[in-house]
Order: C-alpha cells, then sequence, then structure tokens
C-alpha cells in the first residue's frame, strides 16, 4: 500500500490522530490521558501503539489539564494541539485533530481514543492497511459492532467535522456513510472496551 522504494508516498500515508482531551469526570476529575498503566501514563501507550501500527506522522488532541499531561508525558515527536473547548465533547477534538492536518498534504487521518487500552499496534496496522487513497472510509470491527480505530480518507475530513458534536465524535457520519465503510475484524487482536468508570479502572495494569 502506497510505497515507492520503500517510502511511503503523501498520496497514500496515514497520520495517526490520539483524542486524548478527556477530564475522567466519572474518574472523580482525573484526566484520561494520565491514568498510569504499566508504569507509564496511557498517552504514552496510546501514541506507541500508533507508530507501532504504522503511523510515523502523530497528532494528539489535549484537553483536561493539558499542560500536567505536557510535563508529565513523553510527547516527544507528536505534534500537540490544545483543544480549550474540550469539555464540549468529544466532537470538538475531532475537528481539532482533522484541522490540525488540513495542510499536511497526507491521505487519510486513523482515529484513535486515549482510553482504549486495549486496542494495539496490531489493529491500527490491519485499518491503516486498508486504507487506498483519500477517498477511503474505514473502521476497526468487533463482533458485528463498528468501533475504533476509524480511518478517514482527507476527502471526508469535512463532512465528519462538520458532523461531530458533542459526544457523538463522527458516529453520525459514519451512520450516514455506513454503505461507503469498509470494516475490518479486530476481535482477535483487540479489545474495544473503555476505562469510563472506577470499575473499569480494572483493566489497567
Amino acid at each position: 500500500m502506497g510505497y515507492a522504494g520503500g517510502m511511503t508516498t503523501r498520496k497514500t500515508e496515514v497520520a495517526g490522530v490520539l483524542l486524548a482531551a478527556g477530564g475522567g469526570r466519572r474518574l472523580g476529575g482525573r484526566p484520561k490521558a494520565l491514568l498510569e498503566h504499566r508504569g507509564r501514563p496511557l498517552v504514552e501507550h496510546a501514541v506507541r501503539a500508533l507508530r507501532e501500527g504504522g503511523c510515523s506522522r502523530v497528532h494528539v488532541v489535549l484537553g483536561a489539564a493539558c499542560e500536567t499531561v505536557r510535563e508529565q508525558a513523553d510527547l516527544t515527536g507528536c505534534v500537540v494541539i490544545d483543544n480549550t473547548d474540550w469539555a464540549s465533547g468529544m466532537g470538538s477534538s475531532l475537528r481539532a485533530g482533522l484541522d490540525s492536518l488540513s495542510a499536511t498534504g497526507v491521505a487519510a487521518a486513523l482515529v484513535t481514543l486515549v482510553d482504549q487500552p486495549g486496542i494495539g499496534a496490531e489493529a491500527i496496522a490491519r485499518v491503516r492497511a486498508a486504507c487506498v487513497s483519500s477517498s477511503s472510509l474505514v473502521s476497526a470491527e468487533y463482533d458485528g459492532e463498528r468501533a475504533h480505530p476509524v480511518l478517514f480518507g482527507a476527502r471526508h475530513w469535512a463532512g465528519a467535522a462538520a458532523a461531530a458534536t458533542g459526544d457523538q465524535g463522527a458516529r453520525s457520519y459514519l451512520k450516514e456513510h455506513a454503505g461507503h465503510v469498509l470494516r475490518v475484524p479486530c476481535a482477535d487482536v483487540a479489545a474495544a472496551y473503555d476505562i469510563d468508570t472506577t470499575a473499569d479502572l480494572a483493566h489497567l495494569e
């Protein structure tokens, strides 16, 4: 996919977009990006998964406690975006992430969430490999359900951003374009649980 002389071309380059702005309201206000997993902040694990999954360019959207996240997490090499409107919901972070890619010339954005540590490099690589052009629209599938990672070809960015409101993210856009979404089975290599409540913290090590 998109290799010429061993290098990925801009026409098929896929950038990773990590949404990591959540304030962890149901976790007592603990920013999700800084939840500890295997001795390091969740945001670092998510960045590593994107890179190991084939996204050399990674844009990270921060929000809650963004200055603290910058201080405590190693985001070296990432483009970091501060979403001042993060409290309005995930939609604003998706818009900020896609907007940050507008001048890069990459073919697609592969979107992941910071609070899904069960989704690693293997699932990311599968979804990324399904990108064939800037018109691609791809999602992982778990037991028949569409979930992250989700890949948006550049031609979908404006529409997805316009539809991203509140905490819905791009759900309505994907539903509207369901017939064009290529679903990639990932249940054998990943688990799409979220870290939303104190009970969910049991998933962290």
